[in-house]
């Protein structure tokens, strides 16, 4: 026989599917190895012709009617959060002083139909689901390393008690949450238990009983085969991975009588039938036209858009103040000069203002005017060739500062212009007026959305 290509990735795998974690099905195959079943893997053609044959060997079926062999080989088909019973919980719960809880009273009514039915058909393999304390005592007992003498972290210590399985349901009333929305006063227990994502999880353990023949039912001879994680987003995190081509799992007892077990764990879902694909097809369809009309709802059909191929410029922007200048009652001119090829606005828009008159105030060694005077304006850009020597002209702002004397009669105090920045970003320049003033806007730049972003200088 061919020596046996032994699976050694034992780390876990993450699968996302769209499909209820209720079709999932996974088959089980568990053999023992040694001691008996080495023995039958050896071929005939080696076996010298002056041995006795092997099969005198053989042990001969039980009274149960049983062969023992056939105790160190099963197969089965678990489906998700399927409960198969241990020969322990089969003991324990036949014993009604035992149950405490109301799933130990619906286990123990379960065990004693599989009694009367025949019992139960697992033998070695069974499960723990999500419900049972195996599951809640692993959350809480598994270790973050694989050192024997491990230490818990800060870390380990503040997140033990935080439970990722389930998460409760806020009762709902009319629409409004029943707890409060903000809590002024927060518990420790409160920021341990919020202070992390809490996705709701479900667990199951895929495990078998290792234990000799006919000495089934022991809690040192439960060995974990494969753990299955599901959360409410589709996630479906199972260690060990799925076997597929790659070689079985191998388990090696401890005690006087080391034995070595090999299993596999293959995905046996059914797949959808074409009638399914199709419903399924045309109830996302559905959901997403609804959607889609939902999303349009509120947009409304007052929203304008922007004529495909062109650029539409939105300045929304506001006079600040000036200051270092040398009189008093102050205000700004300004207006947009736009390019004359391929820039228009609006024949309503208005592409210059003027300023209220401003006295001015000391700060420091400065006399400055506040103005905080908002202004807007918009502008299209159209054109078809887009090579990059088309580079669009910019618009350009121009501010002339100016003074108001005692006879009404104004004086300018300085002027510039400047290109509209293109760049996104607050930034200050005192240099095209003259003395200083600042003037500070939002731009809004886009074709088919409209992007913000700040200019300041």
């Amino acid at each position: 026989m061919a020596e046996t290509v032994w699976s050694t990735d034992t780390g876990e795998a993450v699968y996302r599917s769209r499909d209820p974690v209720r079709n999932l099905r996974l088959r089980v195959h568990l053999q023992r190895i040694t001691s008996s079943n080495f023995l039958h893997y050896q071929p005939a053609a080696e076996l010298w012709k002056d041995l006795i044959d092997l099969a005198t060997f053989r042990p001969q079926p039980t009274a149960s009617g049983h062969r023992p062999e056939e105790d160190e080989e099963e197969e089965i088909v678990i489906g998700w959060q399927e409960k198969l019973f241990s020969q322990f919980e089969v003991d324990l719960y036949q014993n009604e002083a035992a149950c405490q809880s109301p799933l130990d009273y619906q286990y123990r009514q379960e065990i004693l139909k599989l009694e009367n039915s025949g019992g139960k058909k697992n033998r070695r393999i069974f499960t723990y689901t999500d419900s049972d304390r195996y599951t809640n005592l692993e959350e809480h007992c598994q270790r973050m390393t694989t050192a024997a003498s491990e230490v818990p972290s800060f870390l380990v210590e503040r997140m033990a008690n935080v439970r990722r399985r389930r998460q409760d349901r806020r009762g709902m009333e009319g629409g409004i949450l029943k707890s409060r929305l903000v809590t002024w006063e927060p518990s420790e227990e409160f920021v341990r238990n919020n202070h992390v994502i809490n996705t709701p999880l479900q667990t199951m353990h895929i495990m078998a009983d290792l234990g000799p023949y006919k000495k089934l039912g022991y809690k040192k001879y439960e060995h974990v085969l494969c753990t299955l994680k599901v959360d409410s987003n589709g996630v479906i995190t199972v260690k060990p991975d799925f076997t597929g081509l790659k070689g079985p799992y191998r388990i090696e007892t401890e005690g006087e009588k080391q034995e070595l077990w090999k299993y596999t764990i293959d995905n046996v879902s059914p797949l959808a039938q074409p009638e399914e694909e199709e419903r399924e097809r045309r109830v996302f369809k559905d959901l997403y036209g609804r959607h889609k009309e939902y999303l349009s709802s509120l947009v409304g059909t007052d929203f304008e858009m922007t004529v495909p191929g062109a650029l539409r410029l939105f300045v929304n922007g506001e006079v600040v103040s000036a200051q270092g200048y040398e009189y008093d009652n102050l205000y700004v001119h300004f207006f947009v000069e736009l390019p004359t090829t391929h820039w228009s606005s609006p024949a309503f828009q208005q592409l210059s203002g003027v300023t209220q008159t401003c006295t001015t105030k000391s700060l420091g060694v400065d006399k400055v005017a506040h103005f905080s005077y908002p202004f807007t304006f918009e502008a299209f850009f159209l054109h078809e060739d887009e090579s990059s020597d088309a580079l669009p002209e910019w618009p350009v702002l121009y501010c002339e500062v100016l003074s108001l004397d005692f006879w009404q009669r104004y004086r300018v105090e300085g002027y510039g212009a400047v290109v509209l920045p293109a760049t996104p970003g607050p930034s200050w320049n005192r240099a095209p007026f003259g003395k200083g003033c600042g003037v500070c806007w939002t731009v809004w730049k886009g074709s088919a959305s409209r992007v913000p972003f700040t200019m300041c200088w």
